[in-house]
């Protein structure tokens, strides 16, 4: 086998994580599905994605200190054989109490895997190539999202009798093509980094959170995945509530939360080269809130799901933005920052618990309300970096 063939054999086998992380994504469409099954308020039900999310807060910095001794292939293996349990428990049991178990091993596993999946790429790529072939690890990881809804909508027509699964076949899918990239990144062969002791490293990314623009950019970080995971959870309970359809009939809304998404990443990755950094984040906010608020008023099929894809479009580069921005004012600080960011994807932990909380207990709008909290928090990061965001 050729070097050039090897490398792209390495590159595939990495992808395939980059899929499997995707399945993060499920928890939104897979809480609404629970929601039905065991008869749960919305915010018991919204508890669940919550469970997956906060532990980018909680493990983050044990998952890097553990990957710098055991090495980043070793790790990306090890967090897809804990993400393969996960996934196999909802495949035994429905109930509360295993759900809560399967999505607190589940969101350990993503963790674990985003923090190794990443970097274990520098180790095939240190080339300006990198940037590109991350960006399509993003592409892959979105796809994978997109794709997670429609499987458990299938699942829940055409496989009620197939075991009983119905819905759950999702688990069962994700539990094969993880086992696969697991197999697979196993047998590839690809050269350890050196080890080091980054451990002070990894614990002082705290301290950076007393600078202003640093902890701007993570609350940013944590608005911009709440309203990515309320979305997610919320967009298949407004077609429900509006148009009074099943479930089963909603959960498109999901997919096209996601394809949405996938095409604006597309879209934004060839304009934001051509248009000033601080433009595109403007533009990308008032699409949020033009999504949000017509959410509001429409009740109409095609209206909702406008809408729907309108908020999908704009929130599909805030993330490399925020992060880029804080990296480009201190570069020094590159690795720390870029610990910093991932643990600010903690903000999927809040928002659905927020979001439940108001649903139950004021109504359906009021959720729409704590997404549209996230926006202005972002139309404020906007003002206060008019002045650092130029390129």
């Amino acid at each position: 086998m050729g070097k050039d063939t090897y490398l792209r054999f390495q590159i595939v086998s990495i992808m395939f994580c980059f899929f499997v992380m995707g399945s993060i994504e499920m928890v939104g469409i897979a809480s609404n599905y629970i929601k039905v099954s065991l008869h749960l308020s919305d915010t018991k039900a919204n508890i669940l994605p919550s469970l997956v999310y906060v532990w980018f807060l909680i493990c983050t910095i044990p998952t890097g200190i553990l990957m710098n001794r055991i090495g980043r292939k070793n790790m990306v293996l090890l967090s897809m054989a804990i993400l393969a349990l996960a996934t196999l428990i909802p495949l035994f049991k429905v109930s509360y109490t295993y759900m809560v178990i399967c999505f607190v091993v589940l969101g350990i596993s993503n963790v674990c895997l985003q923090s190794s999946a990443y970097p274990l790429f520098s180790n095939i790529i240190r080339t300006e190539k990198l940037a590109i072939h991350l960006t399509f690890g993003e592409f892959v990881k979105t796809f994978s999202c997109f794709v997670a809804p429609y499987v458990a909508m299938i699942g829940a027509v055409h496989f009620k009798h197939f075991f009983g699964l119905g819905w759950r076949v999702l688990f069962l899918a994700y539990f094969v093509i993880t086992i696969f990239s697991l197999l697979l990144l196993a047998f590839t062969k690809i050269e350890k980094e050196k080890p080091g002791d980054e451990s002070p490293v990894y614990f002082s990314s705290l301290k950076l959170l007393k600078m202003p623009l640093i902890l701007l950019s993570f609350i940013a970080v944590m608005c911009h995945v709440g309203i990515d995971i309320g979305t997610n959870t919320v967009a298949p309970k407004l077609l429900m509530y509006k148009l009074g359809i099943t479930l089963e009939a909603a959960s498109f809304a999901s997919g096209l939360y996601f394809i949405a998404r996938l095409s604006g990443g597309l879209v934004w990755t060839f304009i934001i080269n051509k248009i000033s950094k601080r433009i595109f984040f403007y533009i990308s906010v008032i699409l949020l809130l033009i999504g949000v608020v017509g959410l509001y008023f429409v009740s109409t099929k095609i209206g909702l799901c406008i809408f729907i894809a309108i908020v999908g479009v704009g929130n599909a580069s805030l993330f490399p933005v925020i992060i880029s921005q804080a990296i480009v004012r201190y570069p020094d600080l590159k690795n720390k920052i870029s610990i910093l960011m991932i643990m600010g994807q903690f903000g999927g932990a809040i928002f659905p618990i927020f979001m439940g909380i108001a649903l139950d207990y004021i109504g359906l709008h009021s959720s729409i309300t704590v997404l549209l909290i996230g926006i202005i928090y972002l139309v404020y990061f906007a003002s206060r970096l008019k002045k650092t965001i130029t390129s």
